[in-house]
């Protein structure tokens, strides 16, 4: 397969560029891109809807945010930048003070994504089946109030329930959890007798954020109580932690301690252990590289062996470097 870009605007396709960087992460709010165009004279405005592909597969949608244009005595240039579709959650305010008892996420997502332009409400995934069984549960009685920002809102509302609210990158938004189990779709090798598909590789390990126990108290109230206030707790520990330290969480908000606590953990052991790999091209046996899917990790330089997901991924084209894509990976399944 033969690397290639193309950026679509309206009815305009544009596939000759100096240089870009196309950016896809499950855990940042908003994917950036940038590209710098080979043709100067291409007219552009900020504002515009856009579509990015890579090998003729959609993997940006987006809006572009900034146009750079710049002449001097040789030559012109012109850069476009933006991001995908949460960039808009990112930066719109929700505008009313809206009361959530007993609304559960596709009720809230409906009510702030009503006057939101280019995102198709009817195409969000609500993830249902092992591991959300909260989607559905109606929040405590809390209070959005005008100035709280729409993804913010949708993050928490999300997070409340153990559940991550996160873009694909066609645009489609989903509420629901990372993949944690199937078949691996990509694989990086690297072994001491030189044998390797990486131009280079990293592992680090950092457990000063993580604890050997998590306990999340609350306290809940509402109909299904009589009025009455609840107190409620649940505790996790991470049984490889190498000695005592406690985290205690006080949310009020939280549907299930327990549930919320485990997603602490496995927050703090994803974040604790980072794969960072760099490797030619933008595809592997004719699939793009992608995020949110599993890669298996065979690399005897760094002791590496396992199946880990892929949380990140940057396609890039530069002069010294040419086309490659950076690769961020962890352990697989873990809502932030």
């Amino acid at each position: 397969m033969s690397d290639k870009i193309a950026l679509q605007i309206a009815e305009q396709r544009i596939e000759r560029f100096l240089s870009y960087q196309i950016e896809a992460d499950m855990y940042n709010a908003a994917d950036a891109f940038s590209l710098e165009l080979a043709n100067p004279e291409i007219q552009i405005k900020a504002g515009q809807r856009c579509d990015l592909y890579v090998n003729d597969r959609l993997e940006l949608t987006g809006i572009i945010d900034a146009v750079d244009k710049g002449e001097d005595k040789t030559s012109k240039t012109l850069r476009v930048s933006g991001r995908d579709l949460m960039g808009l959650l990112v930066d719109s305010s929700c505008e009313e003070f809206l009361t959530l008892g007993g609304m559960t996420v596709k009720a809230l997502a409906e009510r702030l994504l009503r006057k939101t332009p280019f995102i198709d409400r009817k195409k969000i995934i609500y993830q249902k089946g092992t591991g959300t069984p909260l989607l559905d549960a109606p929040q405590n009685l809390t209070q959005i109030e005008p100035g709280d920002t729409i993804f913010e809102t949708l993050k928490g509302y999300a997070a409340a329930r153990g559940l991550m609210f996160f873009a694909l990158p066609d645009g489609t938004m989903v509420f629901g959890l990372p993949k944690s189990t199937g078949e691996p779709m990509f694989t990086i090798t690297r072994k001491k007798t030189g044998e390797t598909n990486i131009i280079k590789g990293t592992s680090k390990t950092d457990i000063s954020q993580q604890h050997s126990s998590i306990t999340v108290i609350g306290q809940v109230q509402g109909p299904e109580y009589s009025g009455e206030t609840i107190n409620v707790k649940g505790t996790v520990k991470q049984p490889d932690f190498p000695f005592y330290k406690p985290l205690v969480v006080v949310n009020n908000d939280t549907q299930n301690p327990t549930a919320q606590a485990r997603m602490l953990r496995d927050k703090e052991a994803f974040e604790a252990f980072q794969l960072s790999y760099t490797v030619p091209g933008y595809a592997q046996h004719s699939k793009n590289w992608a995020i949110n899917e599993l890669c298996t990790v065979n690399d005897e330089t760094l002791g590496i062996s396992g199946a880990y997901l892929v949380y990140s991924r940057s396609f890039s084209l530069s002069k010294d470097q040419g086309r490659i894509t950076e690769l961020k990976l962890s352990i697989p399944g873990v809502a932030q």
